[in-house]
């Protein structure tokens, strides 16, 4: 906020308490009791006679209760109270009571192995929750995956299926990038080393110039024997296994146009013993 606006809010809020209280004791004074105001309605003679006195009281103790109020809280511009209170300051103090009481329970399994956890079925419960909360949007509810997020339930990984590798994953992230090579191969190239790609897996029959390119462009990183570079996240082009898809239409986007896959990292909203417990539920998907 400006100091502009703060300044006007602070101004505007002032005047307006100043003004609110003037009325309210010069309309008590200026009464006169017993006297007629001269309005009639239906025959009903208004009294000029003042606010009764536990209305009155009410008044007062309100706008005492809102100067008091606007001392010790944010109200007036930027003025953050005596209290130094802020909603964001609320609320980290909420959610650390909370994590407290549930760390209790993460923190019984944190002298367990991945593996000894993987096969716990309290273990495996509450790494199912933490699952759904943070990973099943990418990756739906059983772990199967879709198109362009991996399938967590089989034995095809692209950094590594190692308790080690998984945690890695989970709490640093992964980002994937497939290199573009539509302004480097023409159509001819391209065909051939799609071809080549499909014959890996064991779909049709590879070419000596697909061969070619593909040893040239791509064995790089996917090897020269397709099996991939877990070290990279270069998938294994051997297993018929496709995270964008298998036929020749996708795999020629892949290669043209490239690839961009984002796993972002979770260190920052989940303590070491969630990400224990997360990378256990997911290391058994697949066992």
């Amino acid at each position: 906020m400006s100091d502009f606006w703060s300044g006007w809010i602070i101004i505007l809020t002032s005047l307006n308490l100043v003004l609110v209280t003037w009325l309210l004791f010069a309309n008590r004074q200026n009464t006169k009791h017993g006297e007629k105001t001269g309005h009639v309605y239906d025959g009903l003679e208004e009294y000029d006679n003042p606010l009764p006195a536990w209305w009155f009281n009410m008044f007062v103790i309100t706008l005492v209760f809102g100067v008091i109020y606007l001392a010790l809280y944010p109200g007036m511009g930027k003025w953050e109270g005596f209290l130094g209170w802020t909603s964001k300051g609320q609320w980290e103090r909420e959610v650390a009571k909370v994590e407290g009481q549930f760390n209790k329970a993460y923190e019984q399994f944190a002298g367990l192995s991945v593996e000894e956890l993987s096969q716990t079925p309290k273990a495996k419960k509450m790494g199912q929750r933490l699952f759904s909360n943070n990973c099943a949007v990418c990756h739906g509810s059983d772990g199967r995956g879709a198109f362009g997020f991996p399938n967590l339930t089989d034995n095809d990984w692209l950094y590594g299926g190692s308790p080690d590798a998984i945690k890695a994953s989970i709490a640093q992230g992964r980002g994937g990038v497939m290199t573009p090579w539509g302004s480097i191969l023409d159509d001819n190239a391209v065909n051939d080393v799609v071809q080549h790609v499909q014959s890996l897996s064991g779909n049709g029959e590879s070419s000596e110039s697909g061969s070619k390119v593909f040893t040239t462009y791509c064995a790089a990183c996917h090897m020269p024997d397709g099996t991939g570079n877990q070290v990279l996240g270069a998938p294994n082009l051997t297993d018929d296994i496709w995270l964008y898809g298998g036929d020749a239409g996708q795999i020629k986007h892949t290669v043209v146009k490239g690839r961009n896959g984002l796993m972002p990292a979770h260190k920052e909203l989940l303590n070491e013993e969630k990400i224990h417990l997360l990378t256990a539920y997911v290391y058994g998907l697949s066992k």
